[in-house]
């Protein structure tokens, strides 16, 4: 046993001695690794895989779609790793220096292809983005994430290409136009509306794309367009889902570990950062505990899914990577834990069950406020939580889904709402 820990620790050091490669190793580690996973359960049946990757495609994907049901766990891990692959490539064939920011919103893309994000869906918003840059004649290396995490109002995209009532070809490309003029705007808006919570929303591009998302479905309103309630959602695969994630966070810590000379030594000093935006541990502190952060509330992550008898599904594991992915970028266990905690108290004390979808999700990504609780104290985090409980589960309605980072955008609020009361009871004028 100590043998094969030498020798692997031995690879590992030689793949980590060029940083930047080992950066994007990790990151193209992830992708693979869901790609794989899909493969194992399609590759016996092409035809049907394809299929179930075109089903995905064309099925309405606002707010509440789990691709594992509608189109199977082979094309929706082959998406979602797919997703991560590419979006890797191009940081990479951009140059962009890996940070804390690569893995959130890689991660985060990676998540969310298993409930909105697709292969088709997606791009309108990135042309955009690259199309604002070359207009403001500035480097796209300075908005590159502001396009990835901007792929959040992808929803509005397969909405135009594949609901609206007109005939294919002018509606698919009507809905690239719209999603690039989405994109060309998104970074403008992004910069001013972090003003307003002051980076205590980890999700600030959520909070954007929930007022783009707002915008848009006021428009389809009024023009008797209407966007119905859908809640697709699989269950029965914890225990196949289980047997990937946790061995996969696990394998995580332990890179993490051996390459922190096998120890947990600095991790203490991580939790002691509030998490505000930016605070990018990957630059603060290193590759090694980073990915132990990141396996450690990967992990958590996957176990309260299944303590509060959940299901794993796309929504949910979707969520348990964009937690792993903000371990990168501000969440650690010291601040995210009173947020959970927080949501939980609520979730059993609303009228909802408590494994319900609007619960666990309000969990999970509800840590999105993690830094209310890294600065002001367990406490404050876990009244953040409480809060955000209610919000997450009316603010739905005002974008209709199309933004799928519904969490971002109440957390958005929350922050607004909070941080002033914050500050008169702590009677301080600049946090």
């Amino acid at each position: 046993m100590l043998k094969f820990l030498d020798s692997f620790s031995t690879i590992l050091k030689e793949f980590s001695s060029d940083e930047e490669k080992f950066k994007a190793l990790t990151l193209y580690f992830f992708g693979w690794s869901f790609l794989f996973f899909g493969l194992l359960f399609g590759v016996w049946y092409p035809v049907k895989f394809f299929e179930d990757l075109l089903r995905i495609v064309r099925t309405p994907d606002y707010l509440l779609t789990d691709y594992i049901r509608v189109g199977g766990i082979a094309a929706a891990f082959f998406n979602s790793g797919i997703l991560m692959i590419l979006f890797t490539f191009i940081l990479r064939l951009l140059r962009v220096p890996i940070s804390g920011l690569s893995y959130a919103s890689v991660l985060t893309v990676g998540g969310f292809a298993l409930f909105g994000k697709n292969i088709f869906n997606v791009w309108p918003i990135l042309i955009g983005v690259f199309l604002y840059s070359f207009w403001r004649r500035e480097p796209i290396q300075r908005y590159i994430y502001v396009a990835y995490f901007g792929t959040a109002i992808s929803p509005l995209v397969s909405f135009v290409a594949f609901n609206l009532p007109a005939t294919n070809v002018p509606r698919l490309v009507l809905s690239y136009i719209v999603g690039i003029l989405v994109g060309l705007f998104l970074p403008s808006m992004a910069g001013h509306f972090l003003t307003l919570h002051k980076g205590y929303n980890l999700y600030n591009v959520g909070f954007t794309c929930g007022l783009v998302g707002t915008v848009a479905a006021a428009f389809f309103r009024i023009y008797g367009v209407q966007i119905p309630v859908q809640r697709i959602w699989s269950e029965g695969n914890n225990v196949v889902f289980s047997l990937f994630l946790l061995p996969l966070f696990l394998f995580v810590i332990f890179c993490g570990w051996l390459l922190n000379n096998r120890s947990l030594q600095g991790y203490k000093k991580l939790m002691r950062h509030s998490g505000r935006l930016l605070t990018d541990f990957v630059i603060l502190e290193g590759v090694p505990l980073t990915l132990i952060n990141i396996g450690i509330l990967g992990t958590i992550s996957t176990v309260y899914v299944l303590l509060i008898k959940s299901q794993l599904n796309g929504p949910t594991i979707g969520g348990i990577m964009t937690v792993a992915g903000f371990a990168a970028l501000g969440k650690h266990l010291r601040n995210v834990v009173p947020v959970i905690v927080g949501v939980t108290i609520a979730s059993i004390s609303n009228s909802y069950e408590l494994g319900s979808p609007n619960n666990v999700l309000a969990a999970i990504f509800g840590t999105t406020v993690a830094p209310i609780a890294g600065e002001f104290g367990i406490v404050w985090g876990i009244i953040a939580g409480f809060l955000h409980n209610a919000m997450v589960n009316n603010v739905g309605f005002l974008h209709a889904g199309l933004n799928l980072y519904n969490n971002g955008f109440a957390g958005g609020l929350v922050a607004i709402v909070l941080i002033p009361i914050i500050k008169t009871i702590h009677k301080r004028e600049d946090l």
